[in-house]
């Protein structure tokens, strides 16, 4: 089969042929359907796979959709073949404190046991077939169209997951500021807008993004710069937003962010851009609560697959073939794609 591998750190992945999987006991054999592309690929090729020291070659992609074709002793019984799936992608012990309670995605035990996420330490969905450790991971999708429903799993399952950490503090009279519009942003301001009344407030560099922020319902879009911590302070007459999410994550915008959340509000910091924010008294405002999230539970992801069959999240895409694959990547880290790239095997 092909697979779009990472060789070596630092380097563009390639389209390679690699074998087609086969699953062993436990595990579920699926047909990619679709391939969500994450600025977090481009974070493994720079440095998180040296860092992490994950095992290369590697096929990436954490956002899949597929067909369950076959399965391993004991999960057969647990799966129906042919079934539209999604995989949920931060895998954990599941017996552990934190999976007891639903969060596989703070698993106590991964890091020990060495249970990496599909594309963040083993073979990913930028393939024609990938295997999934456990059935648990597969979440039906029903008739949701693969390419619409795979960002969904890291795209819309990350910024519901801060919103609802955060959701508390957007009432009717409150403001939220979304600082980059990009695959994850785009999905937070739809989200903030069907299920709060607040007030949104989208920032980005670039005016494609802030256009499609405003097509989505944001009702002011500006520039993150400097001149944007002054837009935010006359909205908010002067007291800043109720909640901030950062889903940049780079210098800039942790140091715009900082300025423009109220006293006693929630500063979510959800990019990975290599950001370090500066807290303690003095360097946050009063009673600021700093919240870093990683993905969400799978709970999350029911909840959010509800919302896009319902028709309240709509994922602007950008569908590529997998021959395409190392191209969309090129276009991905030179912040040419709207919304989410999708691979297609």
């Amino acid at each position: 089969m092909r697979a779009i591998q990472l060789l070596e750190p630092g380097k563009f992945p390639e389209l390679r042929d690699v074998p087609e999987p086969k699953p062993g006991p436990g595990q579920v054999l699926i047909k990619i359907t679709a391939a969500g592309l994450c600025h977090s690929d481009i974070a493994v090729m720079e440095h998180y796979a040296v860092e992490n020291n994950y095992p290369l070659p590697m096929t990436l992609g954490h956002e899949c959709c597929g067909v369950i074709v076959d399965a391993g002793e004991g999960a057969k019984p647990l799966v129906t073949m042919g079934e539209n799936v999604m995989i949920y992608g931060p895998w954990g012990c599941g017996r552990c404190e934190e999976c007891a309670e639903g969060y596989e995605n703070y698993c106590l035990n991964a890091v020990r046991m060495n249970i990496t996420p599909p594309g963040l330490g083993h073979d990913g969905g930028c393939a024609e077939y990938m295997l999934v450790d456990r059935a648990r991971y597969c979440v039906p999708i029903g008739d949701l169209d693969p390419v619409a429903a795979v960002p969904l799993t890291d795209a819309a399952l990350t910024p519901y997951h801060a919103l609802m950490h955060s959701r508390e503090k957007l009432d009717a009279n409150s403001n939220a500021v979304v600082i980059g519009v990009g695959g994850l942003g785009h999905v937070a301001v739809q989200l903030i807008k069907h299920l709060t009344p607040a007030t949104v407030i989208a920032l980005d560099v670039s005016e494609k993004h802030l256009q499609l922020a405003r097509e989505i319902g944001a009702d002011y879009a500006f520039k993150s710069n400097d001149e944007a911590v002054k837009s935010v302070q006359d909205i908010t007459k002067g007291l800043g937003a109720e909640v901030v999410f950062d889903f940049v994550g780079i210098q800039k915008t942790i140091d715009l962010g900082v300025k423009m959340t109220k006293v006693r509000g929630d500063w979510n910091i959800v990019g990975i851009g290599g950001g370090a924010a500066k807290v303690g008294f003095g360097n946050t405002p009063f009673e600021c609560s700093v919240f870093s999230p990683y993905w969400g539970t799978r709970r999350d992801l029911y909840d959010v697959v509800s919302l896009a069959q319902r028709g309240m999240i709509k994922i602007h895409t950008e569908k590529y073939s997998l021959d395409d694959g190392v191209e969309a990547y090129h276009r991905l880290h030179e912040g040419k794609v709207v919304g989410r790239a999708v691979l297609v095997p």
